[in-house]
């Protein structure tokens, strides 16, 4: 049985879980129909007493909430000053906060502001109370504990942690757990290297990209990454720790265990991989509700992919009911792993999000089974974008691999990439190879897919 961060909610049987769900949902959806006025006016238009909800299916009753929905809470009211007038400890107009209506408590209670990335459009402003971040520390703590991360471990931040939450929240977990924190902010990738290595560090957390950047930038500097100290690196922003290629291409590099983590700046730390032989996500069910639905908001069955809803069952500051995460998962049990957690899993991580999924020529294009095939051929290096346009005269799109070879050897690495893409994709690619370190190497997220057909229409 593996070792837990709280054995009592993570080993709790499914029925208990689940009524311990529906009970927290209903408290907070009655918290934020008495303190969020947009929230209050979309349930008493939805019909909705929050006191009243019972069941899964009540709580399916409740809409959902959107990324739009929000930003334009923030921007503007929508009616006028319904709801804030009934409340006294809510910010008046002559008190405006950057939070628009969705702060829950007064604004002298946030302690920590932060914002999404604003890839998907206007960066939305997420306000978290001092209860809020011990909350969020402890979803962390429950990730990395499930990971191996221990008090006598020495943690590595190779970034600069900027206005995103990003590993913000890890970062206490990490002080909370015991372990040692060593912040890599303001360096180069060369210093970060030198740094873990002379340090000693045990573990880094990053994205996939730039795990795969550093120990690149290591080889360059004569440093074996996989002879360095570091045991293990958990990942995040990205899919790529939980895509086989990926992850085997990392553990071979580093010589290290790597583990996968999910979440958002609006929802919290939901997923997280173990230290099982899963590859895939739990859903932290203890600290959130996690829903997976199709496309008519039916809950999905183990084995079948949906969208993820989340709902925080314990943020304070700015909470949310049935956030619409956007992320696609396929659903299984918690008998998929052999940890002992009753909570279930995402198999395979995430596998995208809805934006990531394009049709091309009729067939669903999955980024993620791309970066599989390139990170599992040797004749590749690392990097490699993804470049959708149309053709005119055959009336038919075109998708383009662009990566960097390895070898002299390019045109059998083009046949092979050809045919290993057709048989995970469906589709032709065009492929191109350019030599090693023409394609950009990001330091965070890696934005791989440009779809150039809006060009067309």
């Amino acid at each position: 049985m593996a070792d837990m961060w709280n054995p009592l909610l993570e080993r709790m049987p499914r029925d208990r879980l689940e009524r311990r769900q529906i009970r927290k949902f209903r408290a907070q959806a009655v918290y934020v129909y008495e303190n969020v006025p947009v929230f209050r006016r979309k349930l008493d238009r939805a019909g909705i007493a929050p006191e009243e909800i019972d069941s899964f299916e009540d709580i399916r009753a409740v809409p959902t909430t959107t990324k739009d929905e929000l930003r334009r809470a923030q921007e503007t009211s929508e009616d006028g000053s319904e709801g804030s007038a009934e409340r006294t400890d809510r910010p008046t107009e002559a008190e405006p906060t950057p939070y628009g209506e969705l702060l829950a408590v007064e604004p002298t209670a946030v302690r920590e502001y932060h914002q999404t990335s604003g890839t998907s459009g206007t960066p939305l402003r997420q306000a978290d109370s001092g209860r809020d971040w011990e909350w969020w520390s402890d979803c962390w703590a429950t990730v990395l504990w499930s990971q191996g991360i221990r008090p006598d471990d020495r943690v590595f931040f190779p970034f600069s942690y900027n206005v995103f939450v990003a590993f913000w929240a890890a970062h206490y977990a990490c002080e909370r757990i015991g372990a040692e924190v060593v912040p890599g902010g303001n360096l180069s990738s060369v210093e970060r290297v030198e740094l873990m290595d002379d340090l000693e560090a045990t573990v880094f957390m990053t994205t996939p990209t730039y795990a795969l950047r550093l120990g690149e930038v290591a080889e360059q500097e004569g440093i074996d990454p996989a002879a360095t100290s570091i045991e293990r690196i958990v990942c995040a922003g990205e899919p790529g720790a939980s895509v086989p290629g990926t992850k085997a291409k990392l553990e071979d590099r580093w010589g290290a265990t790597v583990h996968d983590h999910a979440g958002a700046t609006e929802t919290g730390a939901w997923g997280y991989s173990c230290e099982g032989d899963s590859l895939g996500l739990h859903f932290n069910e203890a600290q959130f509700l996690i829903e997976v639905v199709d496309d008519d908001g039916v809950p999905v069955e183990p084995g079948e992919t949906g969208t993820l809803i989340a709902t925080p069952l314990d943020r304070h500051a700015q909470p949310y009911l049935r956030f619409e995460q956007r992320d696609r998962v396929r659903l299984e049990e918690p008998s998929a792993c052999d940890c002992g957690r009753t909570f279930r899993l995402a198999d395979g991580g995430v596998l995208g999000r809805d934006d990531d999924f394009t049709t091309v020529n009729g067939v669903l294009l999955s980024p993620t089974a791309v970066e599989d095939v390139v990170r599992q051929h040797d004749g590749v290096a690392d990097e490699y974008k993804i470049v959708i346009d149309h053709h005119d005269e055959k009336e038919s799109d075109v998708v383009t691999l662009i990566t960097e070879a390895n070898t002299q050897d390019v045109e059998t690495v083009r046949t092979e990439l050809r045919h290993r893409l057709k048989q995970a994709c469906g589709l032709s690619f065009r492929i191109t190879l350019r030599e090693r370190g023409a394609l950009e190497r990001p330091e965070l997220k890696a934005d791989r897919v440009v779809d150039q057909r809006v060009n067309h229409v």
